[in-house]
């Protein structure tokens, strides 16, 4: 008897030490899946807080992949772009000519603080390069390197120069969504002082630095870091799904220039997607004084983008873009043609 009432006794002391448990639902730090666990239920909201952030930033939810934006405090993301033109002009002769041109702009993004899902970050303009290549003859302006004696090239070392080394602040959610960019003004007032001297009509001045205004602001550099950060559709998107985006060509929007895009695969820490797309072969033919003009214009891009599936960010992007032109003139007795081709090479992060 005494045998019996100690193992009953016994077994009330376990089941009082056995805590009340609750299935919950969070993403796997390894793999980046969504797992159903089973914690302890004082824990459990706390650990649904916690699984609402994925430690993956592109992560498979049931097939599903998303991405969003895992960064650390105190890093620094880069995003260096490089733009490589090359343009060939076909006469009416046969006879061709063809110039090289190249792009670059170095920047980092430095990770401040990140509270209320909202990445508080530092963009530092650190480097810009221009180069032309004709004939066999290179000409660079770089900010890293001294300024170019040829008085034609000094305005725009010293306007880039003016333009790097500066900051600008970023307010961005862990979606990708840009928030504000500010710090404009500073940047706008240095290029304007780098003119003193180079322009001395305060008219064309003026006119410069309103163009220069146009090009970089607030709206122009959210448009640039969405297109280049933020990929994944937001209903998100499955391994060999197509997705695509659609902007305007031309002023007027009648001419769209299509992007598709395709999740290849996502492997040993890489997100991998493919580029296509580009704008459907357009002709015109209109006739004056006898005299009949007819055009035809292409654009065709393909290309690989790599994303970190650990940060979101952009590993490495290569895209090649070809663009044709044809253009004819005739008289219904004799035509000429003029063709001209350019094909430009998209680099981020090489």
């Amino acid at each position: 008897m005494k045998k019996i009432t100690a193992v009953a006794l016994l077994s009330i002391a376990l089941v009082s030490c056995k805590k009340e448990t609750k299935t919950i639902t969070k993403v796997d730090p390894e793999t980046g899946k969504t797992v159903t666990v089973e914690v302890p239920a004082d824990s459990a909201k706390s650990e649904t807080a916690t699984a609402a952030v994925p430690v993956l930033a592109i992560y498979d939810s049931a097939g599903v992949y998303r991405q969003t934006f895992n960064l650390e405090k105190g890093k620094s993301y880069p995003l260096k772009t490089i733009q490589k033109d090359v343009q060939t002009l076909t006469a009416p002769n046969g006879q061709t000519q063809s110039g090289t041109s190249e792009t670059t702009d170095e920047m980092g993004f430095m990770v401040n603080d990140f509270a209320n899902r909202v990445y508080d970050i530092t963009i530092n303009l650190l480097g810009k390069r221009n180069a032309q290549t004709a004939k066999g003859k290179t000409i660079a302006v770089d900010t890293k390197e001294a300024e170019p004696k040829e008085e034609q090239l000094k305005m725009m070392w010293k306007v880039n120069k003016a333009l790097v080394g500066n900051s600008l602040k970023m307010k961005m959610d862990q979606n990708g969504k840009v928030i504000s960019i500010t710090g404009f003004d500073p940047i706008y007032t240095k290029v304007s002082s780098s003119l003193n001297g180079v322009i001395k009509d305060a008219k064309q001045k003026t006119e410069f630095v309103n163009s220069f205004k146009e090009s970089f602001n607030e709206k122009m550099l959210k448009e640039q870091f969405t297109k280049n950060l933020l990929l994944f559709p937001e209903k998100g998107v499955k391994i060999g799904e197509k997705w695509s985006e659609s902007e305007n060509a031309t002023p007027d929007g009648k001419v769209k220039l299509t992007t598709n895009y395709v999740l290849k695969s996502v492997a040993n820490g890489i997100a991998e997607i493919s580029v296509s797309g580009g704008i459907p072969k357009k002709s015109d033919k209109a006739t004056h004084e006898g005299v009949t003009r007819s055009m035809s214009s292409e654009l065709s891009q393909s290309g690989t983008i790599k994303l970190d599936q650990n940060s979101g960010w952009i590993k490495n992007q290569v895209v090649n873009v070809k663009t044709t032109q044809s253009e004819t003139l005739s008289d219904g007795k004799q035509s000429q043609t003029m063709k001209t081709s350019s094909n430009s090479t998209v680099i981020v992060n090489p």
